[in-house]
């Protein structure tokens, strides 16, 4: 099994090399899409949305899950952690400035955590992927829209995956440099 991976040095070398990108890539991907917020919303779901059959309430608990998953997409993209002074990692949000806030960080230069374009672009695009994946989850979609028609299903199997591939590939061709909430911090990562 084990005698067929001899290969000349280059082509293990560019092996090596597309498989670490796809791995990299596969890892910004996952870390910007809003796994968490999207588990808690599968997760809470089928109670606020009385697995579909709403009354009133259920619609106004269902929107307010909804919003609340969608400010967490968002806010996580403005998050980012740093290795402190104390040896610590520490996580802020991200400012105009730098981030925030910042009680040690003495030895760390916070002007290299500001706010940038990629950020809102990020943000927007998690939103949209929680959106699709939110609004046409069937429960949601019994719930909100329960007249949709056979022909208009099409448009939940279809539209998903198409805004899960523009989004990854936005995000593969424009990775993020944040370590949010739950992320080793960029010195952490580098040390290993």
């Amino acid at each position: 099994m084990g005698g067929n991976r001899k290969s000349s040095g280059s082509g293990k070398s560019t092996q090596l090399s597309i498989s670490d990108r796809a791995f990299t890539g596969v890892g910004n991907l996952i870390k910007l899409l809003p796994t968490g917020t999207v588990f808690l919303f599968q997760f809470l779901n089928p109670v606020a949305t009385n697995n579909g059959h709403c009354y009133t309430i259920n619609k106004y608990l269902t929107g307010i899950l909804l919003g609340v998953c969608g400010v967490s997409c968002c806010f996580s993209s403005f998050t980012d952690s740093y290795l402190g002074s104390d040896g610590m990692t520490h996580y802020g949000v991200a400012t105009k400035n730098g981030i925030w806030p910042s009680p040690y960080s003495e030895s760390v230069n916070l002007s290299a955590y500001k706010l940038r374009v990629g950020d809102f672009v990020h943000a927007f695009l998690s939103l949209i992927v929680f959106a699709v994946v939110a609004l046409l989850d069937s429960k949601t979609v019994d719930c909100f829209y329960p007249s949709f028609e056979s022909t208009e299903k099409l448009l939940l199997m279809v539209l998903p995956p198409i805004i899960g591939a523009i989004s990854s590939m936005v995000f593969m061709m424009f990775p993020n440099k944040r370590h949010g909430i739950g992320y080793p911090s960029s010195e952490t990562q580098q040390e290993s």
